[in-house]
């Protein structure tokens, strides 16, 4: 069986993740507020824009199967941090939907965010607070 991933750490509270099937590389600095430089995504940002990204991934995969476009939709995603012990106390992910979905649609395209593999994934003390916004 193939890894997911490989890494390697290079020095100065800084690593390197490479996606092993595409080669994709990924890299991470520990934010200001915990002695790094917060020159690239921190671990625990990855996992908040990982959550944004996979419910959105979802949205869209049921989107394909309901005929809906969900081209260019836009969502943000702002973490914060509990000091004692230091963790992602909550992610806050809002979604700029398309006005022109129905009832019905979004609906099922929210109940299909809440359920992606990251939300199910995360410990249930993050709290997940997440928002349609319909424009």
């Amino acid at each position: 069986m193939n890894n997911t991933a490989t890494g390697l750490y290079s020095g100065e509270l800084r690593t390197e993740a490479t996606h092993t099937a595409s080669g994709t590389l990924i890299l991470t600095d520990a934010p200001v507020d915990n002695h790094g430089r917060g020159e690239a995504f921190s671990p625990t940002d990855l996992v908040s824009a990982a959550l944004g990204s996979c419910m959105m991934t979802i949205m869209g995969i049921v989107a394909a199967r309901h005929a809906l476009d969900l081209s260019g939709v836009r969502f943000s995603v702002t973490k914060h941090m509990a000091a004692e012990p230091r963790r992602i106390a909550q992610v806050d992910i809002t979604f700029q939907m398309p006005a022109s979905l129905a009832s019905k649609d979004r609906t099922l395209l929210e109940n299909a965010a809440r359920t992606c593999p990251v939300a199910l994934s995360l410990h249930p003390e993050i709290r997940q607070q997440v928002e349609f916004l319909y424009q």
